[in-house]
């Protein structure tokens, strides 16, 4: 249940002092570290929107941000295919009390924050198709280009460099951050497990960077990385071709984890903050 303390996402929180004899919780990092596995926040009623959802990336992000309490909307060109795959994903985990329904794209776009999750050629027509819901909003980007010659994956760079920055060009006064690029899509849908991965994300706007690092941060055992601006998303988008060839030398699904990074405290995961106003 949400907490009604709770800030909006988009707003940092005060850091309240240390007791008297007593060190900052930053001092403390086996504790913060443990507190980060075992503890996951409280997520308030905040509607994540997901273009492409019945897809395997799309479909396993939507379940398991919804086990943590997000409203779902699942979209797709087709609403009946929409509403086949939240079938299929409610059917697969009866007792988890999933709030997932289906949509059309323009439903999915109309929710409080939107995830790309269609194949990568189709990211800029479907953002342009739905540009009129996303004004103003935090798109989040999670399509690779990539390509497979033989055995070998390889990346592809679109014309601006990466999908997500075709994304931000189709639609220029939404907020778009690349992430979610690197967490195996089987892994990701399967609940009964939790899923240990770092989660890097770019962004030319320091407000989508947040949004989507609470998001990160609501995942149990998932950590948000701030990579820098959205030119990043050039190598991040290409790195996934690296992990896909590791998955077939070894015969496994890897997963980022870096090392030297101090572990961030969990913060509660709220209300989005308003959409940017738009010129027109």
């Amino acid at each position: 249940m949400a907490s009604s303390a709770a800030p909006p996402l988009g707003r940092r929180q005060a850091r309240p002092p240390s007791k008297p004899g007593r060190p900052h919780r930053l001092a403390r990092p086996a504790a913060r570290f443990a507190r980060w596995r075992a503890t996951p926040p409280r997520v308030s009623p905040v509607q994540i929107g997901i273009l492409g959802g019945t897809g395997p990336a799309g479909s396993a992000l939507g379940a398991r941000l919804a086990s943590v309490g997000y409203e779902i909307v699942v979209g797709s060109r087709s609403k009946y295919r929409a509403m086949e795959a939240v079938d299929k994903l409610l059917a697969e985990w009866p007792d988890r009390g999933l709030r997932i329904v289906a949509g059309d794209n323009a439903a999915a776009a109309a929710a409080d924050v939107v995830v790309i999750a269609t194949p990568w050629d189709g990211a800029y027509g479907t953002a342009t198709s739905v540009a009129e819901q996303l004004h103003g909003k935090v798109v989040i980007c999670m399509a690779n280009a990539l390509t497979r010659i033989g055995k070998e994956f390889q990346p592809l760079v679109p014309p601006r460099g990466s999908v997500a920055a075709s994304v931000q060009a189709a639609v220029p006064d939404c907020q778009v951050a690349a992430g979610f690029h690197h967490v195996p899509a089987k892994e990701l849908g399967d609940l009964d497990h939790p899923i240990e991965s770092d989660v890097l994300i770019c962004s030319d706007f320091p407000r989508a960077t947040e949004v989507t690092s609470k998001i990160v941060a609501s995942v149990p055992n998932m950590r948000p990385l701030d990579a820098g601006g959205l030119s990043q998303a050039t190598p991040i988008e290409s790195f996934t071709a690296v992990l896909l060839q590791l998955n077939v030398h070894y015969k496994t699904r890897v997963a980022v984890k870096f090392t030297g990074i101090p572990e961030p405290e969990r913060a509660e995961v709220a209300e989005p903050a308003p959409p940017e106003p738009s010129d027109g």
